[in-house]
This record gives structure tokens, C-alpha cells and sequence, in this order.
């Protein structure tokens, strides 16, 4: 066989699974970014009132992001096409199952635990394997995939807003519980891991040393990074999970902007920023490295939110720059990963995301009730936004002059041993 027909192969079966774990990445996110549409049909069918309800989709955020490693041992000893089809059923029986629901309880372990559990086997172990199918191009896929969860709910946000409007919620999460699970299981179960030869070497700069999990944890660098991820989680989520809030502060939510309200067109334009930028910043740091790229786009960040302060009575400034703080904030769903398996390997790299992850989730836990407490404490949004912009900036300059610095004193120490192993492949 040629060595051209071999590329070509090893061309085809990267993108065949580059579209498979986008697709299952877009099937599953729709529990998370839809749920405000079927609070009312939830209030209605188990009562306990607003804050009882909401309550499930806190446990759908912890489950998703706080407890993958708790299931690590999954992602070591199973193929990985069946453990994320697993987490694609799981996902879609839990809509399915949260149809029927008469109570707070079985709410809350059907879409909340159900679906929490399957989004995270799903998420965790997309991006993990993906890291080890593009071992060149790390960023430009983990980004790819990531916005994929990030904006796949753009397509079925309107259809499943008339099927409410239509037929109600139980038909509604019956149907689409089954068609998103379906289709989440039939494309992951193509997934598979790498052959020998069906991917590149990986660049020195991104071919660490295999490291278990229980060594990587013991580290500066893992501790640092997981310190700035959540600090990135919870100033970025101060901003956007308060965003409706300070729009009606600030008095231009209503206000008309080419015939659409600013709320509802930023809300748009954010969504849209938010999933371009994993794939743009991924394939920028494939460029220029990831600890540069971190630098400009959190900078970027931080810039956004100040001029957003700064111009908050302004509706078309309100709708850019809101647009430009998702921008400078959904990357690190691309970045951090990636850096995680530049610097410990890509055999480990789905285990080792997953307590990486957490950071997510405690920024998820840490930014919403913080900004609330600063905003209700200050009567003003001042302090939240400097404090954002604040975690935004420091958490740059810890990747150019210290994360850069620590990645390449660990890379040198770790070079006679590279040596001896041979490149990977």
C-alpha cells in the first residue's frame, strides 16, 4: 500500500471521527442550554416551586462536571465508542424518563442525575479522545468538538419551543429524548481509538510523557492550571450567568436594536461567539502555543468586560461587546485541555481531563452566587465586573510567565527520558 493511499486513510478516519464526536457532542447539549424552556411545564407537573425545581438543573451541572472522576476507571478500561454511546442514551433516557415525573425527587434523578452522569461520560470522553486522534492540530479539535456542545442547541432550541407550544412538555421530552439519544449513540458508536499509524507525530512541543493521573495531580503545573481554569470558570460566569440581570439594570434589554430587543440579539450573538471562538483560539495555540494564546484571549476578556462597564447604557455597545466577552471566555474549553495533553500525554489524556474539569464545575458553583452576593452587597455591578476582569487578567499573566515557565523547565527535565522512548506516534 502507498504511502499517499495511507495518508489519504489516515486523513479520512481522523475527520470521520472529528464528525462523530461533534455530532454526539451536539446531541447531548441540549439538556443544559434548553432547560429554561421546560421549567414552566416542570413547575406545573411537580410543583415545590421555582427554587425546589431549579435545584435540578444545579445537579445536572455538578454531576456533569464536579464527578467524572469519579468514573475514570471507565474511561481506562472500556472501548470508547460504547462508554460515550452509553453517556448519549443515558442522556436522552433521562428526558425521556422526566417526562412521566409526578415529584421533585424523580425530577431531579432523571433529568438531573441522569442526564448530568451522561453529558459528563460524553464530554469528558470526546475531548479525551479527540486529544489523541490530533496530536498536531490538539486545539483546532478539542475546539471543534467543544463548540459543538457549545452551540449544538442552537438547532433544536426552536423546534422544541413549537413542539412546546404545540403539544406540551411531556411530548416534548419524550420525542426529542429519543431522537438526540438515538442520534448520540449511533455516531458514537463509531468512534474508536487511534490505529498505529493513523496519526501524525505529535510535535515536540506537544508530545509529553504518559502520566497516570495519581502523578499528575501531585504536580505544580497540574495545580496551578486547575487553579486558573477556575478562575477563568467563575469571572467569566460572574458576567454571563448574571447576563439577563444586569441587561434590565443597566436599561437596555428592552430597547430595539435592527427590530429585535438587545437581550434577545445578544443572547444570540453570545451563543454564536461563544462556540466559534473554542475551534478559533484551539487552532491559534496550535500557532503560536497555548500560554501565548491563554495571554491574548484572556486579556481580550478582560478588556471586553471593562469597556462593557464602561458603555453599559449604550444598547449597540452592550450587544458587540457582550458578544466580545463570550469570545474572550469560551476558548478555555479548547485551551486548557489541550495544554493538560501537551504536558502529560495523550494515553491518559481522558482521565486526566476529567479532574480538570471539576474547575469548570466549581467555577460553575463559585461565579453565579458571588456575583450575586457583590452585586446585592454593592447595589452595583462595579465591583462584579472589576473582580472578572480582575481574575481575567491575573489568570494571563500566570500563563505567560508562569505556566510557560513551568511547562518548559518540566518539558527539559523530561527530555532524557524522551529520548530514550523514542518520539510518539
Amino acid at each position: 500500500m502507498s504511502s499517499v493511499r495511507l495518508a489519504s486513510e489516515s486523513s479520512h478516519a481522523r475527520a470521520t471521527q472529528l464528525a462523530r464526536g461533534l455530532v454526539v457532542m451536539m446531541a447531548i447539549s441540549s439538556p443544559q442550554y434548553v432547560w429554561t424552556l421546560f421549567l414552566r411545564h416542570f413547575l406545573h407537573t411537580v410543583g415545590g416551586g421555582a427554587a425546589a425545581v431549579q435545584v435540578t438543573f444545579s445537579l445536572l451541572i455538578v454531576l456533569q462536571t464536579l464527578f467524572p472522576p469519579a468514573y475514570r476507571g471507565m474511561f481506562e478500561r472500556f472501548e470508547p465508542g460504547r462508554l460515550v454511546a452509553s453517556g448519549a442514551a443515558l442522556t436522552g433516557l433521562g428526558w425521556v424518563l422526566s417526562a412521566y415525573v409526578s415529584n421533585l425527587i424523580l425530577l431531579y434523578l432523571t433529568y438531573g442525575v441522569l442526564c448530568g452522569i451522561g453529558t459528563g461520560i460524553v464530554y469528558v470522553g470526546v475531548v479525551g479522545l479527540m486529544a489523541r486522534w490530533f496530536p498536531d492540530r490538539r486545539g483546532l479539535a478539542i475546539g471543534v468538538v467543544a463548540a459543538g456542545y457549545g452551540m449544538g442547541a442552537m438547532i433544536t432550541t426552536f423546534p422544541i419551543a413549537a413542539m412546546l407550544d404545540a403539544y406540551g412538555g411531556r411530548a416534548t421530552l419524550t420525542v426529542f429524548g429519543i431522537l438526540l439519544g438515538a442520534v448520540g449513540v449511533i455516531a458514537a458508536l463509531g468512534l474508536r481509538e487511534p490505529r498505529p499509524g493513523e496519526t501524525p507525530a505529535a510535535p515536540s512541543t506537544t508530545r509529553g510523557r504518559d502520566v497516570e493521573p495519581r502523578t499528575m495531580l501531585k504536580t505544580p503545573i497540574f495545580k496551578l492550571m486547575f487553579a486558573m481554569m477556575t478562575m477563568m470558570s467563575a469571572g467569566g460566569l460572574m458576567v454571563t450567568s448574571n447576563f439577563a440581570w444586569f441587561a434590565y439594570d443597566f436599561g437596555v434589554a428592552d430597547v430595539r436594536i435592527w427590530g429585535m430587543a438587545a437581550l434577545p440579539l445578544a443572547l444570540t450573538i453570545d451563543r454564536l461567539m461563544n462556540g466559534f471562538t473554542r475551534p478559533f483560539f484551539g487552532w491559534v495555540s496550535d500557532r503560536i502555543g497555548r500560554e501565548n494564546t491563554m495571554g491574548l484571549a484572556f486579556l481580550l476578556e478582560a478588556a471586553a468586560i471593562l469597556l462593557l462597564l464602561e458603555f453599559r447604557g449604550d444598547p449597540v455597545a452592550f450587544v458587540a461587546l457582550s458578544g466580545l466577552v463570550f469570545f474572550g471566555w469560551g476558548e478555555i474549553f479548547s485551551l486548557f485541555p489541550s495544554t493538560l495533553t501537551d504536558t502529560f500525554g495523550a494515553r491518559h489524556a481522558t482521565a486526566n481531563y476529567s479532574f480538570l474539569y471539576v474547575a469548570q464545575g466549581l467555577g460553575s458553583v463559585l461565579g453565579g452566587p458571588l456575583a450575586a452576593a457583590l452585586r446585592t452587597a454593592a447595589g452595583s455591578w462595579t465591583p462584579v465586573f472589576l473582580l472578572a476582569a480582575a481574575m481575567d487578567v491575573l489568570t494571563a499573566l500566570l500563563a505567560l510567565f508562569e505556566l510557560k515557565a513551568m511547562r518548559q523547565a518540566y518539558a527539559a527535565a523530561d527530555a532524557p527520558s524522551e529520548e530514550v522512548r523514542g518520539p510518539a506516534g
